[in-house]
């Protein structure tokens, strides 16, 4: 019977991401709309059993290896300063304007600070997904994809904390504690794929063989995954550094490509399984969790909490793209660019439910405003773009 819900929650997400694709709306959105349309939110017919917790638990955690593998670490340094002052008051807007909004709806100070947080990330897939099908200046597209990149790293951490204080709390000690093993964790992976996959010439021969190649992957990502555990971290979090050091062979000098070509063919061969398999079953699961009283759903609070993630973005990241000199037209460009939420999100959001940080009505809630700024980011995105062209 498993086996039949597994097949039932597969086809209806493929079929309703193929339809909405033809009307160019994010994936993501069919996914989860699966896991509540077939949840005991409406139809009841399939419950969020241990079973697919634990594939939805591995399709994250592929997931994050596949945002790392796509993560351009050296388009950040193009354009760095700029990038990071535009991730940095992008996140403090945004997490100012949801803090406010939940704490004004009296869910508690630990909710609004973590929902304030959670808003803060931009979802990369969204910000890449709108620069693929509309043309920007290469300034603003570096700009837009290195801030995108730098809200990850802060979304990294953000799940980091969240996993210490479900390990016991967190006091100012242990809190410092927790953000320097962060910190220097991924300071530490990042430094031995500088030295190991830049420089060691053994590591060509691994590159060449795609085989050989693919388990390598594999290997490193579960490897750090178990690492990142052991020292009281998140297992995603070495996945995540898993794919951005593979992606780092992009800045090997290598005269005949080959080493882009055969990353490229390691991405390619992977999308297909992870895309069209394991990352579904995680939004397909969230959509299954969520199952909040219908009476607890506030229109109210969530109108305001997408007002909030909007125009966080707008108006944060817009002034820092203002205040980097860019013109005014190319800093709206990169606060609307800046505002779609997606995979990390999610992700956050579960384990914040899962943690009992927050309850079924404010996941529901910041899930709902996650799916609507995927859906409304690329519209805004094309018309702005349409009516500076014009």
């Amino acid at each position: 019977m498993y086996l039949g819900y597994l097949a039932l929650l597969l086809v209806v997400a493929k079929s309703l991401e193929w339809a909405f694709e033809r009307i160019e709306i994010h994936p993501i959105i069919a996914h989860v709309v699966t896991g509540i349309l077939l949840g005991p939110f409406i139809l009841g017919i399939v419950e969020p059993g241990e079973e697919l917790k634990v594939l939805a638990e591995f399709g994250l955690i592929m997931m994050m290896l596949y945002m790392g593998l796509t993560s351009n670490f050296s388009a950040i340094a193009q354009n760095t300063g700029k990038a990071v002052l535009v991730a940095i008051l992008g996140v403090a807007f945004s997490f100012l304007f949801g803090f406010l909004t939940v704490y004004a709806f009296g869910k508690g100070i630990a909710a609004a600070i973590f929902i304030g947080a959670t808003l803060g990330n931009t979802a990369i897939e969204v910000t890449s997904g709108v620069l693929v099908k509309e043309r920007v200046k290469r300034e603003v597209s570096s700009i837009l994809m290195g801030a995108a990149f730098v809200d990850d790293i802060v979304a990294v951490y953000l799940i980091g904390i969240i996993t210490g204080m479900t390990k016991g709390g967190l006091d100012a000690v242990s809190f410092g504690i927790l953000t320097v093993k962060i910190f220097a964790f991924i300071a530490f992976t990042l430094l031995v794929s500088e030295l190991v996959f830049k420089r060691a010439k053994w590591f060509y021969s691994i590159v060449r063989n795609l085989n050989v190649f693919f388990t390598f992957t594999l290997i490193l990502t579960f490897t750090l995954a178990i690492i990142a555990e052991w020292v009281g971290l998140n297992q995603i979090i070495g996945a995540y550094l898993a794919g951005l050091t593979i992606s780092r062979l992009r800045e090997r000098k290598d005269p005949l490509v080959v080493t882009r070509i055969k990353l490229n063919e390691l991405i390619e061969d992977l999308q297909v399984v992870l895309t069209e398999f394991f990352i579904p079953l995680f939004f397909i699961y969230v959509g299954l969790v969520f199952n909040p009283p219908v009476k607890a759903l506030d229109p109210t609070l969530i109108g305001l909490l997408y007002l909030s993630a909007v125009l966080g973005k707008l108006l944060g990241c817009g002034l820092g793209a203002k205040l980097s000199g860019l013109s005014w037209d190319d800093s709206i460009t990169v606060g609307i660019g800046m505002g779609g939420r997606g995979s990390l999100e999610l992700a956050i959001l579960t384990f914040g439910l899962s943690s009992g940080i927050i309850d079924q009505a404010l996941f529901a809630s910041v899930v709902t405003v996650s799916m609507l700024t995927a859906l409304t980011t690329p519209i805004f995105f094309k018309k702005y773009i349409e009516k500076v062209k014009a």
